[in-house]
């Protein structure tokens, strides 16, 4: 009996261990890259348990019914010399360099768009 439960107990262990590495390679992967530009219109460290610096860019837009309206796009940041070039940065029009995972685990931001470098652009 003892040696049946030892079987049970191991094999429902790797299952685990595999099924996190699994989920972790998931949450690491990079989906895509790309650019973005835009007006960047907000920079803030926010989380409760996990804080992590979250920003938006305003891409633009039209909407013929209402006129004109903002299309704003989410995204997260780690790098802290990015962070304080993006402050200086704030309210002018910019391109993001980004990277887009599948998934993200909690201490990786509120969004799956990792920003990696930032340019002015000329207005």
């Amino acid at each position: 009996m003892k040696e049946k439960l030892k079987k049970i107990f191991y094999r429902l262990l790797l299952i685990i261990v595999i099924s996190l590495g699994i989920a972790y390679w998931v949450c690491t992967w990079t989906f895509s890259e790309g650019t973005r530009s835009g007006y960047l219109i907000k920079i803030s460290k926010k989380g409760v348990a996990f804080k992590t610096y979250e920003g938006e860019l305003n891409l633009g837009g039209v909407n013929l019914s209402n006129g004109l309206e903002g299309n704003i796009w989410s995204f997260t940041m780690f790098d802290d010399e990015l962070v304080k070039k993006m402050k200086d940065l704030e309210g002018d029009k910019v391109k993001l360099f980004y990277k887009e995972r599948y998934k993200t685990l909690p201490w990786q931001g509120d969004t799956n768009y990792i920003v990696t470098d930032i340019e002015r652009l000329k207005q």
